[in-house]
């Protein structure tokens, strides 16, 4: 048995699943009640298949051990059972305005005749909502459905220029590769993590970014892609963070030493396997002509939900003070917002390099229009934002989580060039 494993938090969301099932049929049944007797049977039978997969899905992730399930078996069968789920949802709206309409319906009736009439024969407007509800339903199903075939794998590479004053001439141009979020256990296979490698090379960086989350809990769950993110090719290094899910905080361990070997070996592996600079509050200078440029690290410092804040930002700029050019690499973009942007120790930081978002996995970006659920909790969710003299740069990550697809917010890879 999984050791997360509680008989309350297996009650409580096994209830709201029977609870929304039986609703969300009610209006299978409304739909299907002048049909006939095998068109029921073949409709009530789909429903009620479709609604075992999420059952299924959850007696698996309690019985089997979440954290080293990988695999497509596991990403298809708790997506399908996502986007079941959350379909319904969408035809809840529907149907609880259908009882609203109902419930009026009745009221009016009860008071007019002292009894409740019938609705009349044919498609009434009870019959329209119902259909429209399991046809929104349907059609948020189907996308989610690409999200997890499709959308997390159209990796996009977006480029910004960073137009940063009084850029000393030694550093116009120099080219900078940022990627994020990588959690790499949630990939299914080796191809797609080759193909952001691929990728990377592509754009023949002189620098290369990683700000935080590369595993989701065990450093273990690198192992099979050790030799392929070893391809990365840069013309000086690979500079390093951690992000909130690299300490392994989120999964029960049998011994606080069994935490602190799974953190030791994912340091070890990004330092020695992989060969990267992991900044660990802590700064590098690089200095062209005498002029300077300070790439400073901080593990992880959030102001957002119940992430601990382990990071020290003073300690990390120690020495970068009388860099010319001075970027920061901090996980979490709210770190940006409560430091950062308003502690006048640090207005010489040009510019943040973050991640920690992933956009929600969810939303549209078309132009003219960017929304995500991710605005309401982040007041910096994606892309690039400037307060005064200083830029903040919110990767949208590489990988995913929980939902293991993406719709709307690609995963991307970010190249900047200063200007």
């Amino acid at each position: 048995m999984n050791d997360r494993f509680n008989p309350i938090w297996f009650l409580v969301p096994v209830a709201i699943l029977i609870f929304v099932d039986i609703y969300v049929f009610q209006s299978v049944r409304s739909i299907f009640a002048h049909s006939k007797t095998n068109h029921q049977k073949i409709a009530y039978t789909f429903y009620w298949a479709l609604s075992s997969i999420t059952y299924i899905a959850f007696i698996l992730l309690l019985t089997k051990d979440y954290y080293t399930w990988h695999g497509w078996d596991k990403n298809l069968l708790v997506g399908f059972a996502q986007l079941i789920f959350l379909g319904k949802l969408f035809v809840l709206p529907f149907l609880l305005i259908d009882d609203i309409v109902r419930l009026i319906r009745w009221i009016f009736s009860w008071f007019a005749t002292n009894s409740i009439s019938t609705q009349p024969n044919g498609i009434s407007r009870l019959q329209f909502l119902n259909k429209m509800g399991l046809i929104v339903g349907s059609m948020m199903s189907g996308a989610l459905l690409y999200g997890i075939l499709r959308g997390a794998y159209n990796f996009k590479v977006r480029k910004i220029k960073l137009e940063i004053p009084n850029l000393p001439e030694e550093w116009k141009g120099l080219k900078i590769v940022q990627f994020s979020d990588l959690h790499i256990g949630s990939f299914a296979n080796e191809k797609p993590v080759q193909k952001i490698v691929d990728l990377i090379n592509q754009q023949e960086a002189d620098i290369v970014f990683f700000t935080g989350d590369l595993v989701n809990n065990l450093s273990g769950e690198l192992q099979p892609y050790i030799s392929i993110l070893k391809e990365i090719k840069v013309k000086t290094k690979i500079y390093s963070i951690l992000g909130n899910h690299d300490y392994g905080h989120y999964k029960r361990w049998d011994s606080k030493e069994e935490m602190k070997a799974n953190f030791n070996n994912l340091l070890k592996i990004q330092k020695e396997d992989l060969g990267w600079d992991l900044l660990l509050d802590e700064n590098r200078i690089l200095e062209r002509n005498g002029k300077k440029l300070a790439i400073i690290g901080v593990q992880y410092i959030g102001h957002s939900l119940r992430f601990a804040q382990i990071g020290n930002l003073a300690k990390a700029y120690e020495g970068a003070q009388d860099a010319e050019v001075q970027l920061l690499l901090s996980h979490d973009p709210t770190h940006w917002d409560k430091e950062i942007s308003i502690n006048k120790d640090y207005q010489k930081i040009q510019a943040t390099f973050a991640g920690h978002t992933h956009g929600f996995q969810f939303g549209i970006e078309i132009p003219g229009i960017k929304w995500s659920p991710a605005k309401y909790m982040y007041p910096h969710w994606a892309g690039l934002y400037k307060n005064k003299h200083q830029y903040l740069y919110v990767n949208r990550g590489a990988g995913f989580l929980g939902y293991p697809g993406r719709l709307g917010i690609s995963p991307e890879i970010t190249v900047f060039q200063l200007a």
